[in-house]
């Protein structure tokens, strides 16, 4: 597929561009174009940024029209390609949760966790090099700090529970909120005549339940048209898939907890459970794929989310002394 293809208009001057991260239509990076200004939310990895520039082009614009570049956290396939759009857009700003914005400063510390976990050469073929932004050019965005774009408004809210240094982006033009993954996974490959499905990620290393609950009630309470999500695209029955997504995050949350004090294991007891929770669901919405094939599609998911919930129970145990 040309570069050209890679992107759908979603209206209002939103494009949503598949950045080909691991496969098709997994990640989302979200331009907003507003005139002769345009805003990247979530970037994808350094290999996204050809794909930004094509689409710049296409609508008579150029890196230089770049005034915001806003990753909703530090994960590398939200946020790894943010020194590299820094570098190319000279007069965009970098607007971040201020507990993120020291790795966009300086990534090393991801660069260093990153690799340690993939290996050089994964890294290397999956992120790229990441490179530093220069302190000055860094916006540590507070909760309901808002960001002009030729009138459009962009205002962005702390929203924990996913990841402590999460934020989402509502856009006052389209009413849509550019999500991240507080709002869960929703790949366009399992949605059916039911609708969307939807699943919470509890990656490593900061799942918090409570917040994450009441980050989704925060959403919600902005009465949003949409949902831009960053796996995968725009979703609108909003009410249905927030019920669903607080059932999901209390569920997994249950797996973990029955688990407490059995580490033995542990880990591979509770992606299993996961895998079984998931699997049936998906069977159940309607989906046309065999057990077996929802859990090698959603291989890599349901081990990060076992990782995060393993993480999550020896920082409960830690709490407790």
């Amino acid at each position: 597929m040309s570069i050209e293809k890679n992107w759908e208009e979603l209206g209002d001057d939103i494009y949503c561009i598949d950045t080909g991260f691991l496969r098709p239509k997994m990640t989302a990076c979200y331009l907003i174009r507003e005139g002769d200004a345009a805003a990247i939310l979530d970037t994808g990895t350094n290999f996204t940024a050809p794909t930004v520039y094509a689409l710049l082009n296409v609508l008579g614009l150029t890196r230089d029209n770049v005034k915001y570049v806003i990753p909703t956290h530090v994960h590398l396939d939200h946020a790894g390609g943010v020194g590299q759009l820094m570098a190319d857009c000279a007069n965009a700003q970098l607007v971040i949760h201020p507990k993120g914005a020291p790795h966009m400063i300086d990534p090393s510390r991801i660069v260093a966790g990153a690799t340690a976990v993939y290996g050089e050469e994964r890294f290397a073929n999956d992120y790229g090099t990441l490179l530093p932004v220069d302190e000055e050019r860094v916006i540590a965005a507070q909760d309901g700090d808002t960001f002009d774009l030729n009138g459009r408004t962009l205002t962005f809210y702390d929203t924990p529970g996913h990841a402590n240094h999460h934020g989402c982006i509502l856009d006052s033009k389209s009413r849509a909120i550019v999500t991240g993954d507080t709002f869960g996974l929703s790949y366009r490959e399992l949605k059916t005549d039911k609708g969307d499905y939807i699943f919470a990620p509890s990656t490593p290393v900061a799942f918090d339940p409570d917040a994450w609950h009441q980050s989704i009630d925060k959403l919600m309470a902005l009465n949003p048209s949409a949902m831009l999500l960053t796996h995968y695209s725009r979703v609108t029955d909003l009410e249905s898939l927030a019920q669903q997504l607080h059932r999901n995050i209390d569920a997994i949350s249950e797996i973990a907890i029955s688990e407490e004090g059995e580490e033995a294991g542990r880990h591979e007891r509770i992606k299993g459970e996961l895998g079984d929770l998931t699997a049936q669901q998906i069977i159940d919405h309607g989906v046309d794929m065999s057990k077996e094939q929802i859990l090698e599609f959603l291989s890599s998911d349901l081990e990060l989310n076992a990782q995060g919930l393993e993480v999550w129970l020896k920082r409960r145990a830690k709490a407790r002394g």
